[in-house]
Protein backbone atom coordinates (compact mmCIF):
# COMPACT_ATOMS: atom_id res chain seq x y z
CA UNK A 1 0.00 0.00 0.00
CA UNK A 2 1.00 3.64 -0.34
CA UNK A 3 0.38 6.33 2.42
CA UNK A 4 0.09 10.06 1.80
CA UNK A 5 -0.70 13.21 3.48
CA UNK A 6 -2.65 15.81 1.88
CA UNK A 7 -3.10 19.11 3.12
CA UNK A 8 -1.26 22.06 4.17
CA UNK A 9 0.83 22.16 7.58
CA UNK A 10 -0.62 21.32 10.58
CA UNK A 11 -3.89 19.95 8.91
CA UNK A 12 -2.66 17.34 6.98
CA UNK A 13 -5.30 14.26 6.06
CA UNK A 14 -3.82 10.72 5.69
CA UNK A 15 -4.74 8.71 2.86
CA UNK A 16 -4.39 5.75 0.82
CA UNK A 17 -3.37 5.95 -3.28
CA UNK A 18 -4.63 2.63 -4.23
CA UNK A 19 -4.87 1.77 -8.39
CA UNK A 20 -4.62 5.94 -9.23
CA UNK A 21 -7.41 7.14 -7.13
CA UNK A 22 -7.11 8.64 -3.33
CA UNK A 23 -9.06 7.26 -0.29
CA UNK A 24 -9.76 9.32 2.67
CA UNK A 25 -7.92 7.62 5.96
CA UNK A 26 -9.33 9.96 8.27
CA UNK A 27 -12.33 7.71 9.56
CA UNK A 28 -9.61 5.09 10.45
CA UNK A 29 -6.84 7.12 12.40
CA UNK A 30 -5.99 10.70 12.73
CA UNK A 31 -2.28 10.84 10.94
CA UNK A 32 0.27 8.40 9.26
CA UNK A 33 2.31 8.22 12.38
CA UNK A 34 4.12 5.51 14.49
CA UNK A 35 0.82 4.54 16.64
CA UNK A 36 -0.48 3.62 13.05
CA UNK A 37 1.94 2.10 11.43
CA UNK A 38 2.59 -0.24 14.69
CA UNK A 39 -0.50 -0.95 15.54
CA UNK A 40 -3.47 -2.30 13.80
CA UNK A 41 -3.88 0.74 11.36
CA UNK A 42 -2.07 -0.97 8.22
CA UNK A 43 -4.56 -4.10 8.33
CA UNK A 44 -7.59 -1.96 9.04
CA UNK A 45 -6.53 -0.02 6.05
CA UNK A 46 -5.94 -3.51 3.88
CA UNK A 47 -9.71 -4.29 5.40
CA UNK A 48 -11.71 -1.10 5.13
CA UNK A 49 -10.43 -1.22 1.28
CA UNK A 50 -11.02 -4.51 0.18
CA UNK A 51 -14.96 -4.13 1.88
CA UNK A 52 -15.20 -0.89 0.03
CA UNK A 53 -15.62 1.07 2.98
CA UNK A 54 -13.00 3.90 2.29
CA UNK A 55 -14.23 7.35 0.45
CA UNK A 56 -12.68 8.88 -2.47
CA UNK A 57 -10.49 11.69 -2.20
CA UNK A 58 -10.16 14.56 -4.48
CA UNK A 59 -6.48 15.73 -4.18
CA UNK A 60 -5.59 17.84 -6.73
CA UNK A 61 -4.82 21.33 -6.35
CA UNK A 62 -3.37 20.30 -2.52
CA UNK A 63 -0.19 20.01 -1.17
CA UNK A 64 1.07 16.89 -1.00
CA UNK A 65 2.90 16.65 2.83
CA UNK A 66 5.24 14.45 4.39
CA UNK A 67 4.14 10.79 4.08
CA UNK A 68 4.67 10.07 7.67
CA UNK A 69 4.30 12.73 11.09
CA UNK A 70 6.85 14.31 12.47
CA UNK A 71 8.76 11.28 13.80
CA UNK A 72 10.80 11.11 16.91
CA UNK A 73 14.32 10.81 15.24
CA UNK A 74 15.95 10.81 11.72
CA UNK A 75 19.38 8.44 12.12
CA UNK A 76 21.52 8.93 9.23
CA UNK A 77 24.01 6.16 7.74
CA UNK A 78 26.78 8.06 6.12
CA UNK A 79 29.39 6.80 3.16
CA UNK A 80 27.25 4.03 2.85
CA UNK A 81 27.77 3.39 -1.01
CA UNK A 82 31.51 2.99 -2.73
CA UNK A 83 31.31 5.12 -5.19
CA UNK A 84 30.43 8.02 -3.24
CA UNK A 85 32.86 7.45 -0.32
CA UNK A 86 35.33 6.94 -3.23
CA UNK A 87 34.59 10.39 -4.67
CA UNK A 88 35.00 12.08 -1.28
CA UNK A 89 38.24 10.51 -0.86
CA UNK A 90 36.60 8.75 2.65
CA UNK A 91 38.32 5.63 3.40
CA UNK A 92 35.36 2.79 3.37
CA UNK A 93 33.48 1.99 7.29
CA UNK A 94 33.80 -1.18 8.36
CA UNK A 95 31.19 -0.19 10.49
CA UNK A 96 28.37 2.05 9.19
CA UNK A 97 28.64 5.42 9.94
CA UNK A 98 25.91 7.35 11.98
CA UNK A 99 24.48 10.64 12.44
CA UNK A 100 21.92 12.21 13.82
CA UNK A 101 19.40 14.86 11.99
CA UNK A 102 16.43 17.23 13.30
CA UNK A 103 13.31 15.52 12.94
CA UNK A 104 12.06 18.95 12.39
CA UNK A 105 13.47 19.24 8.87
CA UNK A 106 10.94 17.33 7.44
CA UNK A 107 8.88 18.92 4.57
CA UNK A 108 6.75 17.68 1.68
CA UNK A 109 8.05 16.19 -1.51
CA UNK A 110 7.64 19.78 -3.75
CA UNK A 111 7.98 22.24 -0.60
CA UNK A 112 10.38 25.12 -0.97
CA UNK A 113 14.19 24.58 0.47
CA UNK A 114 15.70 27.07 2.11
CA UNK A 115 19.30 27.95 1.98
CA UNK A 116 20.54 28.88 5.00
CA UNK A 117 21.86 32.39 5.98
CA UNK A 118 25.58 32.63 5.08
CA UNK A 119 25.74 29.30 3.23
CA UNK A 120 28.26 28.39 0.14
CA UNK A 121 27.85 24.65 0.54
CA UNK A 122 24.00 23.81 0.14
CA UNK A 123 23.98 20.00 -1.51
CA UNK A 124 21.91 17.41 -2.83
CA UNK A 125 21.97 13.70 -1.50
CA UNK A 126 19.00 11.39 -2.76
CA UNK A 127 18.40 8.41 -0.42
CA UNK A 128 16.53 5.78 0.50
CA UNK A 129 14.49 6.31 3.82
CA UNK A 130 13.30 3.47 5.82
CA UNK A 131 10.11 4.27 8.44
CA UNK A 132 10.08 1.78 11.02
CA UNK A 133 6.90 0.02 11.74
CA UNK A 134 7.62 -1.50 16.23
CA UNK A 135 9.83 -0.77 18.42
CA UNK A 136 13.61 -2.39 17.91
CA UNK A 137 15.95 -3.06 20.25
CA UNK A 138 18.63 -5.21 20.79
CA UNK A 139 17.59 -7.45 17.67
CA UNK A 140 19.15 -10.82 17.65
CA UNK A 141 20.32 -10.57 13.90
CA UNK A 142 19.61 -8.73 10.58
CA UNK A 143 17.26 -11.71 9.02
CA UNK A 144 15.01 -10.03 11.96
CA UNK A 145 15.20 -6.57 10.84
CA UNK A 146 12.26 -6.58 8.44
CA UNK A 147 9.92 -7.45 10.66
CA UNK A 148 10.35 -3.99 12.04
CA UNK A 149 10.38 -1.77 8.23
CA UNK A 150 6.91 -0.13 8.18
CA UNK A 151 8.18 1.27 4.50
CA UNK A 152 10.05 3.12 2.52
CA UNK A 153 10.27 6.04 1.04
CA UNK A 154 12.25 8.81 -1.16
CA UNK A 155 14.50 11.10 1.03
CA UNK A 156 16.71 14.42 0.16
CA UNK A 157 19.22 14.62 3.32
CA UNK A 158 20.10 18.07 2.19
CA UNK A 159 23.49 19.05 3.29
CA UNK A 160 25.47 21.98 4.06
CA UNK A 161 28.88 21.22 3.58
CA UNK A 162 30.93 23.86 5.06
CA UNK A 163 28.81 23.62 8.22
CA UNK A 164 29.47 19.96 8.21
CA UNK A 165 33.19 19.58 7.26
CA UNK A 166 34.78 23.03 8.47
CA UNK A 167 32.60 24.53 11.76
CA UNK A 168 33.63 22.48 14.67
CA UNK A 169 33.75 18.85 13.22
CA UNK A 170 30.18 17.06 13.85
CA UNK A 171 27.90 16.96 10.96
CA UNK A 172 24.50 17.43 13.00
CA UNK A 173 24.95 21.27 12.26
CA UNK A 174 25.00 21.00 8.45
CA UNK A 175 22.30 18.17 8.15
CA UNK A 176 19.66 19.98 10.28
CA UNK A 177 19.16 23.63 9.14
CA UNK A 178 15.52 24.21 8.47
CA UNK A 179 13.48 22.29 5.25
CA UNK A 180 16.48 20.12 5.10
CA UNK A 181 14.61 16.72 5.14
CA UNK A 182 11.87 16.90 1.97
CA UNK A 183 10.01 13.37 1.87
CA UNK A 184 8.05 11.49 -0.01
CA UNK A 185 5.75 11.82 -2.08
CA UNK A 186 4.41 8.29 -0.35
CA UNK A 187 5.44 5.35 2.20
CA UNK A 188 5.14 1.88 0.33
CA UNK A 189 4.93 -0.64 2.48
CA UNK A 190 7.75 -3.37 1.88
CA UNK A 191 5.47 -5.57 0.22
CA UNK A 192 5.20 -3.16 -2.62
CA UNK A 193 8.87 -3.51 -3.42
CA UNK A 194 10.18 -6.39 -4.89
CA UNK A 195 13.92 -5.92 -3.92
CA UNK A 196 14.76 -3.19 -1.74
CA UNK A 197 18.57 -3.78 -2.36
CA UNK A 198 17.86 -3.33 -6.35
CA UNK A 199 16.35 0.30 -6.60
CA UNK A 200 17.87 2.67 -9.13
CA UNK A 201 18.47 6.17 -7.16
CA UNK A 202 18.31 9.25 -9.84
CA UNK A 203 18.96 13.52 -8.84
CA UNK A 204 19.39 16.04 -11.11
CA UNK A 205 19.54 19.98 -10.90
CA UNK A 206 18.09 22.36 -13.03
CA UNK A 207 17.81 19.35 -15.57
CA UNK A 208 21.16 18.22 -15.47
CA UNK A 209 22.01 14.76 -14.06
CA UNK A 210 24.16 14.33 -10.91
CA UNK A 211 23.32 11.11 -9.42
CA UNK A 212 22.62 7.79 -10.81
CA UNK A 213 22.75 4.70 -8.26
CA UNK A 214 21.38 1.86 -7.14
CA UNK A 215 20.58 0.33 -3.35
CA UNK A 216 22.67 -2.77 -4.62
CA UNK A 217 25.63 -0.74 -4.19
CA UNK A 218 25.37 -0.12 -0.47
CA UNK A 219 27.92 -0.85 1.61
CA UNK A 220 25.69 -2.28 4.37
CA UNK A 221 22.12 -3.04 3.09
CA UNK A 222 18.87 -2.61 4.85
CA UNK A 223 18.43 -5.02 7.44
CA UNK A 224 22.11 -4.55 8.39
CA UNK A 225 21.55 -1.49 9.19
CA UNK A 226 18.10 -1.43 10.76
CA UNK A 227 19.89 -4.16 13.43
CA UNK A 228 23.10 -2.09 13.76
CA UNK A 229 21.42 0.30 15.08
CA UNK A 230 19.04 -1.39 17.20
CA UNK A 231 22.04 -2.05 19.10
CA UNK A 232 23.02 1.43 19.99
CA UNK A 233 19.90 2.91 19.98
CA UNK A 234 15.95 2.12 20.65
CA UNK A 235 14.55 2.24 17.00
CA UNK A 236 10.36 3.57 17.81
CA UNK A 237 7.08 3.62 15.19
CA UNK A 238 7.53 6.26 13.05
CA UNK A 239 10.95 7.12 13.44
CA UNK A 240 13.18 7.46 9.91
CA UNK A 241 16.52 6.29 9.05
CA UNK A 242 18.31 7.58 5.94
CA UNK A 243 20.31 4.95 4.51
CA UNK A 244 23.13 7.29 2.47
CA UNK A 245 23.60 8.04 -1.21
CA UNK A 246 25.55 7.45 -4.35
CA UNK A 247 28.11 9.31 -6.02
CA UNK A 248 27.07 12.52 -7.79
CA UNK A 249 27.38 15.05 -4.94
CA UNK A 250 28.75 18.51 -4.64
CA UNK A 251 31.21 17.79 -2.41
CA UNK A 252 32.65 15.08 -4.83
CA UNK A 253 32.45 17.03 -7.91
CA UNK A 254 35.21 19.81 -8.47
CA UNK A 255 33.79 22.51 -9.83
CA UNK A 256 30.48 21.99 -9.39
CA UNK A 257 28.14 25.07 -8.15
CA UNK A 258 26.26 24.14 -5.39
CA UNK A 259 22.81 25.16 -4.29
CA UNK A 260 21.46 28.87 -4.43
CA UNK A 261 18.48 30.09 -4.71
CA UNK A 262 15.87 29.54 -7.63
CA UNK A 263 18.02 25.99 -8.17
CA UNK A 264 15.51 22.84 -8.53
CA UNK A 265 16.43 19.54 -7.78
CA UNK A 266 14.21 16.71 -8.98
CA UNK A 267 15.15 13.08 -7.73
CA UNK A 268 13.83 9.63 -7.66
CA UNK A 269 13.82 6.15 -6.48
CA UNK A 270 11.60 3.39 -8.30
CA UNK A 271 8.34 2.69 -6.72
CA UNK A 272 8.88 5.36 -4.28
CA UNK A 273 8.05 7.97 -6.58
CA UNK A 274 9.50 11.95 -7.82
CA UNK A 275 10.23 14.54 -5.62
CA UNK A 276 10.97 18.54 -7.35
CA UNK A 277 12.01 21.19 -4.91
CA UNK A 278 12.80 24.73 -5.62
CA UNK A 279 15.53 26.58 -3.43
CA UNK A 280 15.10 29.88 -2.34
CA UNK A 281 17.21 32.18 0.25
CA UNK A 282 16.42 31.43 3.74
Amino acid sequence: MKFLRIGQPGRETPVLQHDGTHFDLSPLTADIDGAFLSGEGVAATRTALQQGELKPLDVDGHRVAPPIAQPGKIVCIGLNYRDHAAETGATLPTEPVVFMKDPSTIVGPYDDVLVPRGSTKTDWEVELGVVIGKTARYLESSATASAYIAGFVLSHDVSEREFQLERGGQWDKGKSCETFNPLGPWLSTPDEITDVQNLALTLSVNGVGRQRGTTADMLFAVDHVVWYLSQFMVLRPGDLINTGTPAGVALGLPGTPYLRADDVVELSIDGLGTARQRFVDA
